[in-house]
This record gives C-alpha cells, sequence and structure tokens, in this order.
C-alpha cells in the first residue's frame, strides 16, 4: 500500500508529538544557550547517540549568515531508586 504526500507527513507528525523524549527538557535548554552563546539562531536540535551516551546536536545560523554545528553532551543521568 503506497501512502500519499499528505498521509506521510500526519504519520510523520504523529509519531513525533507521540515520541517526546526523555531530555526533551535539556535539549530545548541547550539549543537556547548554544544561540544565546552564539549570537545565532536556532536551525535544528537533536539529540543523538554516542557512544554509551547521547549528545545535543544543535544547528545554528550567526548573523553573519554562517551555519554552525555545535555539540552538547547531554548530562541527564537517570538516578536508580533504592529500595
Amino acid at each position: 500500500m503506497r501512502l500519499s504526500y499528505s498521509q506521510k507527513i500526519c504519520t510523520a507528525l504523529l509519531t513525533m508529538l507521540l515520541s517526546v523524549p526523555a531530555s526533551a527538557v535539556e535539549l530545548d535548554e541547550a539549543a537556547r544557550k548554544a544561540a544565546q552563546q552564539n549570537n545565532a539562531k536556532v536551525l535544528s536540535a537533536k539529540t543523538v547517540k554516542q557512544g554509551s551516551g547521547k549528545t545535543h546536536e544543535i544547528k545554528l545560523l550567526t548573523n553573519k549568515g554562517v551555519v554552525k554545528t555545535v555539540k552538547v553532551p547531554d548530562n541527564n543521568k537517570k538516578k536508580k531508586k533504592k529500595d
């Protein structure tokens, strides 16, 4: 069964809405800080697995029109509950 373009878009949007990563707040904060520190606008931001951890990759557009990628380690460690 082939999906139409609009069906593919709807499926992608629903998938993104339903699968919000646990580090969503940290990614948002990292993107905001990266933009402030580099005097730039955020083009995109995502969290990727890198080795045993995760890294936030933030793509920025500087005031000079240069696209720059900043990598920020995700230090979001889940604490284990003690019984």
